[in-house]
């Protein structure tokens, strides 16, 4: 991690102004968000796709797709922290995304060769590998992130940088919108491969660049985290912070799963077909990618700095309790779309970024392999209890209305966890050295 220099003197830059970007941070900052640019573009392609696919599987077996999501991830988890445990940052991240990048044309080659009749399960398999694509290679993102920017001055970019994957979310989601029907899906697989292989590139270009600025950050680049394989569910429950943030990730997936069906039944019964479906999944993520752009550039960093993490992570719980009431009242498409926009860009634009900072003042460790299983196994834990509570709640008989009714005290009770983080995450903030460890 970089150690904080001075602002330079002499009269500030337009960047310097506007968004708090010093003239050494350019660089660094311009390729880090070209990085997320770049993940998130190739996900956002994919997105629109799985979403048709576990619709054509059918609404009633979604269930079951998030299952077979937590057991990949349960899979996928351990063996990921064997490998930070034994090779060095570029080496692990280098092996991770391209195995990504070989299961995407497996799916590629499946789906063109592959007889119709086994394009339901083909599917359900993409669905669920892409689930895991998300928060996987996400996650690796942001802790190389941690790993790089110090505390001050993760709070300060970090919404610039997330502006960069916002970016990049708007330009696949365009991509797909226009090109689905033209080339059709399995093409667009492809486009996304070649995108995770030049945000591999990036991320060798942030190594050499921080190993130029600082001999420790080389050496933190090149040491070996060591440990063991299961060392992040030790890590996890040793600490209270930890484990608020194991709190904070369930409380959020609960509701978004919850979200995320209400969604399915509305979209199912209200658009017909698959391609009306797709535009329509991706215009949502149209709106949603360019309302967060705006705010990621403009607000989230000075937000961060004036309100503090703890009230900028309170932003979601807070709209998720009004979007829930809200679609109680109206459980109408148009509903939907507002709240389903108002909360992704709030998670997008303030809490993705805050939650990202409360790592920074961590070990290694911590933020390699308590962060990815957060990020990973208790997200799709979550997924879990949500899908199933949201199936046992519709076998009990509450309709959209009152599942949406059911969301609204879980969301107060993560409103009080956020606060409760932003307040221990002071405290670390605080004591922590800005140096390389």
């Amino acid at each position: 991690m970089t150690q904080a220099a001075p602002p330079p003197a002499g009269r500030p830059s337009v960047l310097q102004v506007m968004l708090s970007v010093r003239r050494d941070e350019r660089t660094l900052l311009a390729l880090s968000a070209l990085f997320f640019f770049l993940v998130m573009a190739g996900y956002f392609i994919l997105r629109p796709i799985r979403d048709q696919m576990g619709l054509a599987g059918g609404v009633k077996n979604l269930p079951w797709l998030f299952t077979g999501t937590l057991v990949a991830m349960l899979v996928i988890s351990p063996l990921f922290a064997s490998l930070v445990s034994r090779w060095p940052r570029r080496r692990f991240v280098a092996v991770s995304y391209r195995a990504l990048m070989l299961c995407l044309l497996g799916f590629y080659l499946a789906l063109v060769s592959l007889p119709e009749s086994s394009a339901v399960w083909v599917g359900r398999a993409f669905f669920i590998w892409v689930s895991v694509f998300n928060l996987f290679a996400v996650s690796v993102f942001w802790a190389v992130m941690s790993d790089v920017y110090a505390g001050e001055q993760s709070r300060r970019l970090y919404g610039v940088i997330a502006a960069g994957g916002s970016l990049g979310a708007l330009a696949g989601g365009v991509l797909t919108s226009a090109l689905v029907e033209a080339i059709g899906a399995p093409a667009l697989l492809l486009v996304s491969l070649v995108t995770l292989e030049l945000a591999l590139w990036c991320m060798f270009a942030i190594n050499r660049r921080v190993a130029l600025q600082s001999s420790g950050a080389r050496q933190a680049a090149e040491d070996v985290i060591g440990g063991s394989a299961s060392e992040g569910f030790s890590l996890a429950l040793r600490s209270p912070y930890l484990i608020g943030m194991c709190g904070y990730m369930l409380l959020y997936t609960i509701g978004s799963t919850f979200l995320y069906f209400l969604q399915a039944q509305i979209v199912d019964a209200t658009i017909d077909g698959a391609a009306a479906q797709t535009a329509y999944f991706a215009n949502v993520d149209i709106w949603v990618n360019g309302l967060t752009l705006l705010l990621q550039v403009f607000l989230t960093g000075r937000l961060m700095a004036r309100i503090g993490v703890g009230l900028t992570l309170a932003a979601l719980p807070l709209i998720s309790i009004i979007g829930f009431l809200g679609l109680g009242l109206m459980p109408v498409l148009a509903a939907v779309v507002v709240f389903t926009v108002a909360r992704r860009v709030t998670n997008f634009a303030l809490s993705r970024p805050a939650r990202e900072t409360l790592f920074v003042p961590l070990s290694r460790s911590e933020k390699y392999k308590a962060k990815n299983l957060i990020d990973t196994v208790v997200y799709r834990v979550g997924d879990q209890l949500g899908a199933w509570t949201n199936g046992v709640l519709m076998w009990l008989g509450f309709g959209i209305a009152g599942l949406a009714f059911a969301a609204v005290p879980l969301a107060a009770i993560w409103l009080g966890l956020a606060l409760w983080l932003g307040s221990r995450y002071r405290g670390l903030a605080s004591a922590e050295a800005p140096t390389v460890r």
